[in-house]
């Protein structure tokens, strides 16, 4: 149920939580079941096929019965990889999970940048840090491993921070997914020529704050390219898995980029940063014009590890 507010904005129930989202946006009205003629129709959407391909089923979780996968139909994301010490990496991981390395004691971290501009939840920016891992139910990291994961065919990740700017993406994040999700002030912008964004402390200074030239981007066909991220984390102290599709439309990649500006500031991603010692800029991914589809975490098998 809707309960109207005097700021253009609804109260929406989520598990119990509740929490404002835009009065008359896609949420308010669709309930995540989202009209894809209409969303065909927004000019910032270059097409719906993608996500016709991709049914959506009602599952209950802890945010209350929902439908999955979440859709995100105008992205545009930013991501610098790093090198770090495995060491440095071990020391944030959980046992459970391993880092994976591209040469002994290195590993690969990221800092992320995202901004939905349409998407089934309405109109919100996020930003991580995290680290490559192998995937939880190899015992041995393989070369197709490696390689598939250098290219971003696909990536496992654990996620150590991911602060957002809307209550509804905080809390389903948080609650739903397990993810250390909290909000901040975020601005991302991402366009063919500059790649912007920046992330707000506790106290209105500057958290984390990039600043790069886009680098020069290929046009994909909708379905041509897609790649897929699986995230672990720890749910009521059993392991979920989150998988995330993204259907790549424009971008493009510098390799040891040299025009970035990554300002480490105050807070709690500069901290989860700087826990990870990271060591030099390895590649510099940004896409211009993408689609994802999220889907809600399942149960996995952890093996156990030793660190």
């Amino acid at each position: 149920m809707s309960v109207p507010t005097s700021t253009g904005t609804v109260e929406v129930d989520l598990g119990g939580r509740t929490v404002s989202v835009p009065k008359g946006g896609l949420y308010d009205r669709y309930r995540m079941d989202t009209d894809l003629d209409e969303v065909a129709r927004d000019p910032r959407v270059s097409g719906v096929d993608f996500f016709r391909r991709l049914p959506k089923t009602k599952v209950d979780s802890a945010i209350g019965t929902t439908l999955t996968p979440n859709f995100y139909y105008a992205v545009s994301t930013a991501r610098l990889t790093m090198l770090a010490p495995s060491r440095a990496i071990r020391s944030r991981l959980p046992g459970e999970l391993a880092p994976l390395e591209i040469a002994p004691g290195v590993g690969l971290v990221s800092v992320m940048f995202f901004r939905y501009d349409v998407c089934d939840i309405d109109f919100y920016t996020e930003a991580a840090v995290g680290i490559a891992v192998k995937p939880a139910r190899h015992g041995r990291l393989g070369i197709f491993d490696l390689v598939s994961g250098l290219k971003n065919d696909h990536l496992d990740s654990y996620v150590l921070s991911l602060p957002v700017s809307s209550d509804i993406a905080q809390v389903r994040g948080h609650d739903g997914y397990g993810f250390p999700k909290w909000v901040t002030g975020l601005d991302v912008d991402i366009d063919p020529r500059r790649t912007q964004a920046r992330v707000a402390n506790d106290n209105g200074g500057t958290d984390l704050a990039l600043q790069a030239t886009t680098p020069r981007q290929a046009v994909h066909p909708s379905g041509e390219r897609v790649g897929s991220l699986t995230s672990y984390t720890s749910i009521n102290g059993a392991w979920h898995s989150t998988l995330s599709q993204t259907n790549v439309l424009s971008a493009g990649t510098t390799r040891l980029p040299r025009d970035v500006q990554l300002q480490v500031g105050d807070g709690r991603m500069a901290d989860d940063l700087r826990s990870l010692r990271p060591t030099r800029t390895l590649q510099f991914d940004v896409m211009t014009q993408g689609q994802l589809a999220l889907h809600m975490p399942v149960p996995t098998s952890v093996p156990s590890r030793n660190k």
